[in-house]
């Protein structure tokens, strides 16, 4: 199975993308594809796209030059420039703009692992003038390219265990599968932030990390991980904000609109990746050994629902709710100018209605439990699809 490839959903949205005058910019974490990704661009796409790297010293001389006879002659012909790991060009955004801005005809796609750093290099030079794509883990809406329903299904606990990064996927046994997460952990996940951004204490970064991998649906106190880091709450924020920036948490904020007893101003947070989450506590023990499986379905479910929501391009705001009374409800989506509400929960078995003080306060808003029976349809859409064609 290693040899297969799983087809990206960002690979026709590259396509639409890539266009002259325009830079397409491809983060996202490392080891999630992007270097695969941009492969099977140039192979079904564009055979004749100048592909380099910022790792190499050769092209970081030109491509930092500002000088547009420079970049002029480092292009030559081609009609496409693709710079992987653009990160460690400096200034990068300058001078893409004097290529997008001077070259005509020419396509410029970059990819790079560190948003942070890149979207900085980036952001301004390059504002009205660049689109962004970001690449995750596999998602589930790309694996059912190459499983039939039924190989979903008998896969899921491996999802759930060892989340969907392409090599973890594609292995055979589960001793390679961990082997190879406790090396993406020890070697890559703290990469950026350490290179970057000047950071000395990795094993803080790790330890804030194990900490909130045990608080997967709850809200996290930045004073209370302060105070079990010995570090202040500025600091905490800060590592909480280029954790974000690295793709490995995403946060969500409480949603609020008609009561005063909601909560707002907490945040929960979550894993990318399961696979991730469960090295870092060194748990890949079976679920019916494990007493965190409804953290580790509601930790799933929400990621593969995020992506299916970036890859399909479905503007969705999301939130969770909660009031002071405790009554909670896992996702808040609004999009189609309603509200969707859905709650996680492992057993198929759950007849669950949405709190009341949630029914009483929207109304028109729906609801609907994701359980093993029916999640398929909501990280996938087909529900949608069949919704729509009925």
């Amino acid at each position: 199975m290693s040899d297969i490839y799983i087809p990206q959903a960002q690979l026709t949205r590259l396509k639409r993308l890539a266009i002259p005058g325009k830079v397409a910019v491809v983060y996202g974490p490392r080891r999630v594809g992007k270097t695969t990704l941009i492969q099977h661009y140039i192979q079904q796409y564009d055979r004749d796209a100048l592909l380099v790297t910022g790792e190499d010293i050769t092209v970081r001389e030109y491509l930092e030059s500002q000088s547009l006879v420079k970049l002029r002659a480092f292009i030559g012909q081609r009609r496409t420039l693709i710079i992987d790991e653009a990160q460690y060009v400096r200034q990068i955004g300058l001078n893409l703009k004097l290529l997008a801005d001077h070259v005509e005809g020419l396509r410029i796609i970059a990819t790079g692992s560190s948003s942070f750093d890149l979207a900085q290099q980036t952001g301004e030079p390059l504002t009205g003038r660049k689109y962004t794509l970001l690449l995750l883990p596999l998602a589930q809406l790309e694996l059912q390219e190459v499983e039939t329903a039924h190989q979903t299904r008998a896969q899921l606990e491996l999802r759930l265990i060892y989340g969907s990064y392409p090599e973890a996927v594609l292995m055979e046994s589960n001793e390679d599968r961990q082997l190879y997460i406790k090396e993406l952990i020890a070697s890559y996940l703290f990469k950026d932030i350490l290179q970057l951004e000047g950071i000395r204490h990795a094993d803080k970064l790790l330890r804030l990390l194990q900490l909130l991998a045990f608080q997967i649906g709850r809200e996290v106190s930045v004073a209370e991980l302060g105070t079990q880091l010995g570090m202040n709450k500025n600091t905490v924020e800060r590592y909480l904000d280029l954790l974000e920036k690295a793709y490995i948490l995403y946060s969500r904020r409480g949603f609020s609109r008609n009561l005063r007893k909601e909560i707002t101003k907490s945040r929960r947070y979550y894993f990318y990746d399961n696979g991730i989450r469960n090295g870092l506590i060194n748990n890949f023990n079976v679920l019916t050994l494990r007493d965190d499986v409804g953290a580790l379905w509601e930790n799933y479910v929400l990621g593969e629902r995020l992506k299916y929501n970036l890859y399909t391009g479905r503007l969705a705001e999301s939130h969770f709710w909660r009031t002071y009374d405790q009554q909670e409800i896992d996702l808040i989506e609004e999009w189609g100018g309603c509200l969707h509400a859905a709650e996680m929960k492992w057993s198929s078995q759950s007849t669950l209605r949405a709190p009341r003080g949630w029914r009483q306060a929207y109304r028109d808003s729906s609801f609907e439990v994701v359980h093993q029976g029916n999640y398929l349809d909501f990280i996938t859409g087909s529900k949608d699809e069949k919704d729509h064609t009925t």
